[in-house]
């Protein structure tokens, strides 16, 4: 089992909430808390938590994949508007 570390804004994040909401659903769950050393806090998350993360990871995947292949129609879309009109016509011909 991995372990993930996350300051309060990026557990709010993950959560859908502030960094002081995401503080307190710290304490209430019993989440180990630690400072780091460049002074922030930081949570350990627990399985459900971590399965969160991992789905949330999981989607922004799915949408990188999804822009990139959007742009790669687009692009097929403009060079074939940019293309000199000599290649349209020989497309065909052998």
């Amino acid at each position: 089992m991995p372990q993930i570390w996350m300051s309060y804004d990026e557990l709010g994040a993950l959560c859908g909430c502030g960094a002081m909401a995401a503080r307190d659903l710290a304490i209430n769950l019993s989440l180990d808390r630690r400072k780091s050393r460049d002074g922030t806090t930081r949570v350990k998350l627990d399985l459900a938590l971590t399965a969160r993360f991992f789905a949330s990871v999981r989607e922004a995947d799915f949408d990188l994949d999804c822009a990139i292949e959007a742009l790669r129609d687009t692009h097929r879309q403009m060079a074939a508007l940019l293309a000199p009109s000599e290649f349209h016509n020989r497309r065909g011909a052998a």
